[in-house]
Parts: structure tokens; C-alpha cells; sequence
């Protein structure tokens, strides 16, 4: 949906005004492309990708040590789009600039000032090989994989703690417009059906006291999920996740809104004081120098036009995080992509742009 987005975007008459892409978790990775102008070739990509190409599930003897599966999509990336590193090189000189977010887990335990665990990388300032990784860390889903190490620093899903880096763009001086893509998740609930199958098998030998118990303790988690609770210590982590990236989306659009509304008003208040001090040019030079040095945490901002756009993959799914995935069949792909450029050219149709 991204890319049907990105598609659109480059099509309309305000692409040559792009100067800066943020891009969080797979956005990291569009952005990027979309930077290069490469879109074209991101579309062949995404339409050979398969599940395995991605978070390919580890062997079950292997979860507790490396995460539940095996992060495969920085070597897919560098077998067909091409070495990373030559990629953040071109980056560093091309027209736009991006910026990835990802999620310090380095284990220090201030993360590192105002923003608190979160790491921005430029393709302006960072190092083409830290650029390189932190694209493929920004992406890399921590519920399935461990994290990497991109220059000094161990991070993971930019998800956690900017999966919609609408701040960053406010916080920009060159820009004047934002264009946005947020998609809304429809999270597929975790069936407790595996955990019936295995107690149905382990039955069998429930004369062993340690099989008993653990049939026991699988009926529990049975009727838990029959329940709507956690059925297990996955699936609650699964739910903290979904708390945890969906929260931090909420807050950082509500800031935005509230940004917007409080310079709004301030610069209305201001206004009506100088129409109420016309007949007193002597004071009312006296309140504007006060307004001016106000300290009102958004009195020296502006108003930054927003154009966002919502998607949401409705009845289509491409779940990679599964134990035994589905392939992705083109035609779903083909939904997506066209859903994600439709949602744009509604939009800008709405504001006359072409």
C-alpha cells in the first residue's frame, strides 16, 4: 500500500517539491527507494517476495536463543535490489533526504536523553554503512527477530518508539507541506487451536506424572483463550505490541493536532489583543514585544499544511510472522499496491492537485 502510494505521490505535480522522506519499519526501505527514484524496481521486488524472504521461522529447538525466526530480508534485499552499502553511498548525494527511525536496545538506561530509546539516522550526515544498517533495522520486526547492530548501537523496529515520524517533519524548518501514509492494522488473532492439537497428542501418555501436568497446564491455556486472556506468554507479548506501536502512532497524530490548534489559537489571541489595544499604538507595541518573547511551548512554530492518507489492508492479508505462512499470490499484492495509490489520488482529487 505504501508503494501505491509512493506511486501516486511521484506522479503528482508535487513530487519535484519533495526534499525529505521519514520512513519508519518498512518505510525505512520505500523511502528509501522512493529517494532514489527507484520505484520501479521496489514494485518488481515486491512482487517476487515471498514469506521466506523475509522472517523465514526458526527450527523450534532454536526460539529461546534467536527470536522465532531468522531476519532473511537483508540478504533478499542485497541479492536483487543490490549491495546496501552502494545504495546509502547514492543515497548520501541524491535530491532527498531520508530519514529512518529505529529503537535503541543498546541497554543503557536513560536511552538517551529527550527521546528517549530512539535513534534518527540521516543520508545526509551518517556514515553509508550505518545508513545501510539502520534501514534494514528499522524494519526488522523484534517480536520475530533479534536486533542488529548498526554503528555504535543495538537496535530494532523504529515501530516502538516512531512508527509515524510525524514530529520529525513538523520539526524540519524547510518543510512546508507534509504528505502522509498511516496505515491501520488489522492484527489477526493468535489461534489457540495448535495448543488442542498438541494436548490431544500428548493425551495418549498421560500416565507420565510430567505429560499429566503438561496436559493440565495446556487445558488451562485452552480455556484462557476461550476466555479472551492471554493463552500464553507469547501471546501477550504479541498484545503489548500491538499496544505498545499502535499507542505511540495515536500520540504522536494527536500532537500534531494539538501543535496545529494551539498555534492556531495563539495567533488569534494575539489578534484580538491588538484590535482591543488600536487606540493605544504606545501599549500595543509593548504586548506584541511580549508576545514575542512568550515562552508558550508552540508560540515560535507554524502552521504546516498535512495531507494523510489511512489504509488499511481489509480483507487481504500477507502475514509473514506465521509458522507456516501462506504464499503471497500476486493478485493480493496487485490489491494493495493500486489501494495504496487510490487512497492518494482521492485525496489530492479532494484538494486539486493533479
Amino acid at each position: 500500500m505504501e508503494l501505491g502510494f509512493l506511486k501516486r505521490l511521484r506522479a503528482s505535480t508535487l513530487w519535484p517539491r519533495v526534499g525529505w522522506i521519514y520512513g519508519t519499519s518498512a518505510g525505512a526501505l520505500s523511502g528509501t527507494m522512493a529517494a532514489l527514484d527507484r520505484l520501479d524496481e521496489l514494485e518488481e521486488f515486491m512482487y517476487r517476495l515471498q514469506p521466506d524472504d523475509t522472517f523465514r521461522p526458526n527450527r523450534m529447538w532454536r526460539l529461546p536463543l534467536l527470536g522465532t525466526h531468522d531476519y532473511r530480508l537483508p540478504r533478499t534485499v542485497e541479492e536483487r535490489l543490490g549491495d546496501t552499502v552502494a545504495m546509502a553511498n547514492e543515497l548520501r548525494e541524491a535530491p532527498i533526504e531520508v530519514s529512518v527511525f529505529a529503537t535503541d536496545v543498546s541497554g543503557h538506561p536513560d536511552g538517551g536523553g529527550a527521546r528517549a530509546h530512539e535513534l534518527r539516522y540521516s543520508s545526509r550526515t551518517t556514515p553509508p554503512e550505518t545508513m545501510a544498517a539502520a534501514i534494514m533495522a528499522s524494519a526488522a520486526i523484534s517480536g520475530l527477530v533479534l536486533p542488529l547492530r548498526v554503528g555504535d548501537r543495538i537496535a530494532t523496529d523504529g515501530a516502538w518508539v516512531r512508527n509515524f515520524p510525524l514530529g520529525h517533519a513538523y520539526d524540519d524548518p524547510g518543510v512546508r507541506l507534509i504528505v502522509a501514509f498511516r496505515y491501520l492494522p488489522q492484527y489477526p488473532e493468535l489461534s489457540a487451536e495448535w495448543l488442542a492439537r498438541l494436548r490431544r497428542r500428548l493425551e495418549r501418555f498421560r500416565r507420565v506424572p510430567p505429560v499429566a501436568a503438561l496436559v493440565a497446564e495446556l487445558r488451562e491455556a485452552e480455556d484462557r483463550a476461550a476466555r479472551g486472556e492471554p493463552a500464553h506468554w507469547g501471546d501477550m507479548i504479541v498484545r503489548l505490541m500491538r499496544v505498545a506501536v499502535q499507542q505511540n502512532t495515536i500520540l504522536e497524530e494527536r500532537y500534531a493536532i494539538e501543535k496545529d490548534e494551539s498555534i492556531a489559537e495563539l495567533a488569534l489571541l494575539r489578534d484580538d489583543v491588538a484590535k482591543i489595544l488600536a487606540g493605544d499604538p504606545e501599549l500595543a507595541q509593548k504586548v506584541d514585544e511580549r508576545f514575542a518573547v512568550a515562552a508558550f511551548p508552540f508560540g515560535h512554530d507554524r502552521l504546516v499544511p498535512r495531507i494523510t492518507v489511512y489504509g488499511t489492508a481489509e480483507g487481504v492479508s500477507l502475514e509473514a510472522g506465521m509458522r507456516n505462512p501462506q504464499p503471497w499470490p500476486d493478485d493480493a499484492k496487485r490489491e494493495l499496491v493500486d489501494r495504496g495509490f487510490e487512497l492518494l489520488d482521492r485525496e489530492l482529487a479532494r484538494r486539486g492537485i493533479s
